[in-house]
């Protein structure tokens, strides 16, 4: 993961103060990191992306949360 930039992530989600529909992370980078179990473009696990789709909208945001962990957490 360290490859990563942090330009290709996305940061501009706020999954804590904006409101309506939760946005997918993914950003079309679709590369798994097996160091990590992470993707490298949306830094989802493979079952926060297979559930994305029917996930509920709390769910979303609570993925969106993890991710913002995730983005701190490397850089």
């Amino acid at each position: 993961m360290r490859s990563m930039q942090r330009d290709n992530l996305t940061m501009d989600f706020d999954p804590i103060n904006d409101k309506g529909r939760v946005p997918s992370p993914c950003i079309s980078l679709c590369k798994m990191n097996p160091q990590t179990g992470l993707c490298e473009g949306c830094m989802r696990t493979i079952d926060e992306i297979v559930q994305w789709g029917t996930a509920s909208e709390d769910t979303k945001r609570a993925v969106w949360v993890e991710i913002k962990k995730r983005q701190d957490a490397l850089f």
